[in-house]
């Protein structure tokens, strides 16, 4: 068994990921996630942004590089990445690469309790949920169209649109499916007649 990583979170791995480019200050890294679309994948804020970076130095995989002050304003510190870092990213890239992991999906523990709501209910929000995934493949779309990057940088994208169509089909066959369970699905509702 794999021990456990001293920095867990994925925003930790994208910051690694970041300074193998150049040292950089937390803000900057912010603003380039923010204008490459990282934060479509990678959820986060200013403040978990400067936590993880806290984490990421005291681990021994990132360094204070230099630190500037301008006139009234608080010090800027720019940090680099340092050999265990750029192990700890490659490690870490290989694993979730490789390794497909068991994750916990919102939409996955609503289906295990979905004969809670009555089946009429259900319908309804399933073709709500069919516009939302409409909606999102087509911003996905929108996102690879209106760029010029190399289509290695918008795999995530790719990904995205696969699992959203993926997604769309589940729910079409779903609710092709509920009039044939409506007589199981009654016992669960039989008090709200």
């Amino acid at each position: 068994m794999k021990a456990k990583r001293k920095v867990g979170n994925l925003l930790g791995l994208a910051v690694l990921g970041y300074l193998v480019r150049e040292p950089m200050h937390p803000y900057e890294l912010s603003r380039l996630m923010r204008a490459h679309g990282d934060d479509r994948s990678i959820k986060f804020t200013h403040g978990s942004l400067y936590m993880v970076f806290g984490q990421l130095e005291k681990a021994g995989f990132i360094l204070a590089h230099e630190t500037t002050r301008e006139g009234q304003r608080p010090e800027r510190t720019v940090y680099a990445l340092t050999d265990a870092g750029r192990a700890e990213l490659k490690d870490w890239m290989r694993e979730l690469v490789a390794e497909p992991r068991h994750e916990y999906p919102q939409f996955v523990a609503a289906l295990s309790m979905i004969a809670a709501l009555h089946p009429d209910e259900v319908v309804a929000l399933l073709r709500d949920r069919l516009d939302g995934l409409r909606r999102q493949v087509e911003e996905a779309e929108s996102v690879m169209a209106g760029t010029d990057a190399h289509p290695l940088f918008l795999v995530e994208e790719e990904y995205r649109i696969a699992l959203l169509t993926a997604e769309v089909a589940f729910v079409r066959h779903f609710l092709e499916r509920i009039e044939d369970w409506r007589p199981l699905w009654a016992g669960f509702h039989e008090e709200e007649r």
